[in-house]
């Protein structure tokens, strides 16, 4: 069956909360207090600022998510994307970075951006063969944050 991406409703949150817990905890990472606030309140703390979350279902489970969260400057932060490992090299992570691009186009947003962590190489490869590029290291609420990439809209 076709893998859907849809718009985060609230019978979404369950799944969220576990694909995000899921991705750090395989990535050897700690849960920082950012991600606490944004996997247990997506709501407030992505939604009602302006931001969107995209969640990937296929035959009716919750497979993948992305959160594009609002910035200061109007652009639109990339976050918290994440496929469940049974359902990776599919490309859905570029759909989500698509759906990405789409909303932040159509918000007139001037750039998507993202921090990563370097240890994230197959993450890392996708950004950079969809158009994001390095930036110079600056101040982050991440310990794994290590890389920090735009895409200019």
């Amino acid at each position: 069956m076709t893998a859907l991406i849809l718009n985060f409703e609230p019978r979404h949150a369950e799944a969220w909360a576990a694909l995000n817990t899921a991705w750090l905890l395989e990535g050897g990472f700690e849960i920082e207090a950012k991600d606490r606030k944004v996997i247990g309140d997506p709501q407030r703390s992505i939604l009602d600022p302006g931001g969107h979350i995209f969640m990937v279902e296929r035959d009716g489970q919750t497979i993948g998510c992305c959160a594009l969260m609002a910035m200061n400057d109007g652009g639109f932060e990339v976050a918290k994307m994440t496929v469940t490992p049974a359902a990776r090299g599919l490309g859905l992570s570029r759909r989500l970075l698509e759906a990405c691009e789409t909303t932040a186009r159509a918000a007139a947003a001037p750039r998507l951006y993202l921090e990563t962590s370097s240890t994230l190489t197959v993450a890392g490869r996708l950004y950079h063969s969809f158009g994001f590029i390095a930036l110079p290291p600056r101040p982050t609420p991440y310990a794994r944050a290590d890389v920090f990439m735009e895409k200019r809209l």
